[in-house]
């Protein structure tokens, strides 16, 4: 079978969104993000294992890039949500679709289990 290797050829903005997705923890954070608005707590208990460091830094790229947006509410106490923007809602049926293709994989045996 013979393929052509100009059918896909991944330009500019291909680059932009795969770097930014494939950076660790910014998928688990977007599926989070699945569910509507949440937390910054919110998602930190969403996404075991994740520190606040990185979490605050993936927020601020997936804000800066039109994917998340960020609001705050006045308090007391002040509170900061997070949820996806209608450009960030372009990845729901990615991310959906990854969700899906992880709940179908098969359990790893318990000596490769992190």
């Amino acid at each position: 079978m013979e393929t052509d290797p100009q059918a896909f050829r991944c330009g500019r903005q291909e680059l932009r969104v795969f770097g930014l997705v494939g950076k660790r923890w910014t998928l688990p954070i977007l599926a989070a993000l699945l569910h509507g608005p949440a937390r910054f707590s919110e998602v930190g208990r969403a996404v075991p294992g994740l520190s606040e460091r990185v979490m605050s830094e993936r927020l601020q790229e997936l804000c800066e890039a039109g994917l998340v947006e960020r609001q705050v509410e006045a308090g007391p106490p002040v509170s900061t949500w997070y949820r996806l923007t209608p450009l960030g809602e372009h990845l729901r049926p990615a991310v959906e679709s990854l969700l899906r293709a992880a709940a179908a994989l098969p359990e790893p045996p318990v000596s490769q289990r992190p």
